[in-house]
């Protein structure tokens, strides 16, 4: 059994991508932790219910239909952070950045508490009803600090290297499972899993593309650097899998990328010709990287050709931790295509020689990311200013990349309020929004559905090569938005709350067991035995928590003692936590309940035991010498002004040179003192026409919000604007399109193809298809591979069944073995006899190279022994059923001449590429080089080619030796041409069969 079941995103529209695939053993796979623009903490509850049983976790992109849930699981499912997580470097930095963009911009992302929990606790306390009526009531989010941390628990992988991972405390034993990332060509970092577990194999390919873009290379599929351009045929370990996961959803008319792009160029050129404003909605992490790549090219090969259209415009990247993003991407610039790193190795070399040249003072051009016309902006005030510039009486054209797709949260939605009303102005669609049928469909949805209908007029325009695309007018239709904020808790809702969270505590506590850890709140802390003398040491994460926050677990942790559960609640632990209570009924109960209860007061540790804490062990003298010297920093911090030679602590950064007016130690500081200029900024600002420090927007800042921390309710207004501006679509998403798919699925051969994420019509339409397709080539009495399409929440078998024999080899037998060693497998051919041990078992095994109607049996026969011939492979690990296995003997010599004829026939095994054949024979002083696709010429006289059509077949052919002299040689040349040919073609055929394993029959 190979039991597979998606959480979320299949046979739907929504993106979220959430899958769960169990192993023999109990073994259980987490691969992505998506969520949606609609953050319903509902469809994380069967997520929740699982993460105890999860053995590892692994994540594919750094998107949030890919990893947006996951540090909401970290902070509020109490088992999560224990959980290895697997990721490459790129998901792992710009998830985390995008994270933090996600919860800094909306607070619908920290989710509200239900309402059925709010009005337990207003009836058990008296307090009114109508105060937790409307469930707005906010979970606290996770800070950045905090995501920073879970983020940093993600272990790194580089692709193509096997890995074996570590299991969860509460995992079984993982038996040699093996995990292998592979490049899926959408995002930086992006990843194709290949998951090795005994003889299963299995390839989780979700969001992939096989063609090269500007960014990024493609798919691993068919090998080359990170994918890409390759050979012909699909890398071996991506071949033949027990079982590919793939996702069906596809772009309905995929472009060629020159054509794309020139879509794309084409629309924004008429329109800030005519003086409007283009908004492009992307993503802050991933996609977000080919389009302002694109753009900040394409403004640098205009204006170098003076063109007046682009140099008037200006150019604008909005995200809250864009800059973040862009500093990781130009540290990651070996994860994309080879033509960013020949990009950057040539700028690096004109910088080298200018600096030998001039002594280091010559300027030179910007790097692949570093943006000369592409200003970036991560401040709603920024956003502020350049919108009002368009309201003046001569506006400037300007382009603005802004976070998000779904345009409900992030700076996109304000900008499209802004710009709405105006018939000049164009949104640019670069992906199909996702729709949710039982939700409110997005802005970005409710855009494209416009788009679609094209009711209002379309304008036709063409592009320089004569190709023409649609650009709809939004037709003074009304558009209703809504805006989500945060309002702080006051009076009876504060009160509400603080018995809620109280509650939780209390009931936290009551299921404590061994060797698990409890989800605490921020004031749990107080309660450990050491707790007091550790207020030095986590002072400064209290105080990021906020000052509301501290007040609120002040006053839940002054109240806990009022709060009261009722007795079924308690459990056995009412025997400790119920005065007057001295007896407790243990019949027919089990586990914990029939034991007395121990209070376990939990104390602080790190990973190598309990945390010892200097400060416990100083004398007398040397604390009062400690408190003394603190006094005295404090009176000279009252009474002297800052920076005129004084020692500040750390939290005091930033503070010299404002006197009392700056923040303090508990203060925040404000944002434009902590970082004057965000990493992009400074970047870019030498290549900057009008740099950070020749305009008005690097010293905006935002107002503080004072509602960001601590107990909050959910606020949600509604307006409704008019849009006339223009509409067009041109597809970015980078999602593999349907050709692509057919074309690589019978290369990859896999023995069950599931398919998920995607819509119902899209994947149940593609599924037809392939079932088609490889009905049409399956041949004989082959079939064709199953097709499964399951729903959310449904489980289905992806095994292949194949019985598998565990044999016992005897000493004699071993000792005689010749193994040969290919592309790291041990290889040998072994004829033996049989002799029967105890009970001979089958052992069922999914997988596996060969059908699944082809067994490999080997009967015990107690009359006639039999012989066998079986290709052993190492590396698969089989544990017997029974005690006593038959034995595999060597043959008597009476039998050996007998059984020769029956003998396996010599095989060979392994796989030859033309590019190791080129590179060997180079090293040995011949003449290499390939001609045309499957064609490698060598010495200008061997070809040899690999026919596909063939299964990888190799052929070599030679010239004919002409009837006189060859050029170039004497009237006696013709024997040295002779020999010419023939030492070449005997020299390919010796490296062909080293590459190889020849396996001898015997």
């Amino acid at each position: 059994m190979l039991p597979f079941c998606p959480l979320q995103g299949a046979l739907s529209d929504s993106s979220a991508s959430q899958s769960l695939l169990e192993l023999d053993g109990g073994v259980k796979i987490l691969i992505d932790v998506g969520w949606d623009e609609t953050f319903d903490v509902e469809k994380l509850k069967e997520l929740g219910k699982q993460a105890p049983t999860l053995s590892l976790i692994l994540l594919t992109h750094a998107t949030v239909p890919h990893l947006a849930a996951y540090a909401h699981c970290c902070k509020h499912f109490p088992p999560f952070q224990r959980i290895p997580v697997y990721a490459t470097r790129p998901v792992i930095d710009l998830g985390r950045t995008l994270t933090q963009d996600l919860y800094a911009s909306t607070p619908l992302a920290a989710t509200t508490i239900s309402s059925a929990s709010l009005a337990q606790v207003s009836y058990a306390s008296g307090y009114s009803q109508a105060a937790s009526a409307e469930n707005t009531f906010l979970l606290q989010p996770p800070t950045p600090e905090e995501i920073t941390k879970y983020f940093s628990l993600i272990q790194p992988l580089k692709y193509s290297q096997p890995h074996q991972p570590l299991p969860s405390p509460f995992s079984p034993p993982l038996n040699g499972l093996t995990i292998t990332a592979y490049n899926s060509g959408r995002t930086l970092g992006g990843t194709i899993w290949h998951i090795q577990h005994g003889l299963e194999s299995i390839v989780y390919a979700v969001d992939w593309n096989q063609a090269r873009e500007n960014v990024f290379a493609g798919a691993a599929w068919l090998g080359g650097n990170h994918g890409g351009a390759g050979g012909t045929q699909v890398i071996e370990q991506l071949r033949k899998p027990t079982a590919l996961v793939c996702s069906s959803r596809t772009p309905d008319a995929a472009l060629p990328r020159a054509k794309r792009d020139e879509q794309l160029m084409e629309s924004i050129k008429l329109c800030i010709a005519r003086g409007g404003t283009v908004l492009i909605p992307v993503d802050s992490s991933a996609r977000v990287l080919e389009l302002s790549y694109l753009l900040e090219h394409a403004w640098r090969k205009e204006v170098a050709k003076d063109n007046d259209v682009f140099k008037s415009a200006k150019l604008f990247l909005a995200g809250r931790t864009i800059s973040s993003t862009m500093k990781n991407a130009r540290s990651m610039l070996e994860w994309m295509d080879d033509s960013i790193i020949r990009e950057f190795e040539a700028f690096a070399d004109e910088s080298r020689r200018n600096n030998r040249r001039d002594e280091g003072n010559h300027q030179t051009g910007p790097g692949p990311f570093d943006f000369k016309y592409l200003r970036l902006l991560e401040r709603k005030a920024q956003i502020d200013k350049i919108l009002q510039q368009s309201d003046d009486a001569e506006p400037r054209a300007k382009v603005i990349l802004a976070s998000d797709t779904s345009l409900d949260w992030g700076f996109s939605k304000d900008i499209l309020k802004s710009i709405a009303a105006d018939a000049r102005n164009l949104v640019i669609l670069t992906e199909k929004p996702n729709f949710e049928p039982n939700q409110k469909p997005s802005i970005s949805r409710t855009l494209w559905e416009w788009w679609k209908e094209r009711r209002d007029g379309v304008a036709t325009e063409r592009t320089s090569n004569g190709d023409t695309f649609e650009q709809v007018y939004a037709g003074n239709r009304e558009l209703e938005i809504e805006t989500a904020e945060r309002k702080g808790l006051e009076g009876d809702e504060l009160n509400v709350y603080q018995q809620w969270l109280a509650t939780q505590r209390q009931l936290q506590a009551t299921l404590q067991s061994g060797g698990t850890n409890l989800l605490e709140a921020p004031g749990d802390v107080l309660d450990d035995a050491d707790s007091d003398t550790d207020s030095e040491s986590e002072g400064s994460d209290t105080e990021q928590q906020g000052k509301a926050l501290n007040i609120a677990n002040t006053m839940a942790q002054a109240s806990r003692k009022k709060v009261v559960l009722r007795d079924e609640d308690l459990g056995v632990t009412i025997l400790i936590k119920k005065e007057n209570v001295y007896d407790f009924n243990v019949r027919g109960t089990k586990g914990r309940d029939r034991m007395f209860p121990v209070a376990m007061r939990r104390r602080r540790a790190d990973e190598f035991g309990e945390l010892i804490r200097p400060e416990d062990y100083l004398r007398a003298e040397e604390r009062e010498d400690a408190e003394n010297q603190e006094a005295g920093q404090v009176n000279a911090n009252n009474q002297e002004p800052e920076g005129l030679g004084k020692k500040r602590k750390w939290e005091d950064i930033g503070t010299a040179g404002r006197g009392r007016g700056g923040a303090g130690p508990n203060k925040r500081p404000h944002h434009h003192d902590r970082r004057r200029l965000s990493a992009g900024e400074a970047d870019a600002a030498p290549f900057s026409e009008n740099g950070p420090a020749g305009d008005d927007l690097s010293d905006l800042e935002d107002e503080e919000d004072e509602t960001l921390n601590g107990p909050a309710k959910l606020v949600v207004t509604k307006e409704t604007i008019p849009v006339r501006l223009r509409i067009a679509f041109v597809d970015f998403s980078g999602l593999h399109d349907k050709r692509s798919l057919t074309m690589l699925i019978p290369l990859i051969q896999p023995r069950k193809l599931v398919l998920v994420a995607g819509g119902k019509d899209e994947t149940l339409a593609l599924a037809s298809d392939v079932k088609k397709l490889l009905t049409a080539q399956s041949t004989g009495t082959e079939s064709a591979i199953e097709v499964l399409t399951p729903s959310v929440g449904t489980t289905v078998d992806a095994s292949v069944d194949t019985n598998a024999w565990v044999l016992k080899l005897a000493d004699p037998l071993v000792k005689g073995l010749k193994w040969q060693n290919v592309r790291g497998l041990g290889i040998v051919t072994v004829t033996g006899l049989l002799l029967p041990g105890g009970e001979f078992q089958p052992i069922e095994v999914d997988g596996g190279d060969g059908d699944a109607a082809k067994r490999q049996k080997l009967e015990d026969s107690s009359e006639t022994p039999t012989t066998s011939t079986a290709l052993v492979k190492t590396g698969t690990n089989i544990s017997p059923t029974t005690a006593s296995l038959p034995t595999l003997d060597l043959v008597p010599p009476t039998l050996a001449s007998s059984l020769r004829s029956q003998a396996a026939q010599p095989l060979h095994v392994g796989e030859l590429r033309l590019a190791d054949l080129r590179r060997a024979m180079l090293s040995a002083g011949h003449k290499a080089e390939f001609r045309g696709e499957g064609t490698l010429l060598i010495d200008d006289v061997v070809v040899v080619r690999k026919s596909t059509a063939q299964g990888g077949r190799i052929e070599l052919e030679s010239v004919g030796l002409p009837s006189d002299t060859m050029p170039g040689t004497t009237s006696g040349g013709l024997l040295d041409a002779a020999m010419k040919v023939g030492g070449t073609f005997y020299a390919v055929k010796k490296k062909i069969y080293e590459g190889l394993a020849v396996v001898a029959g015997a």
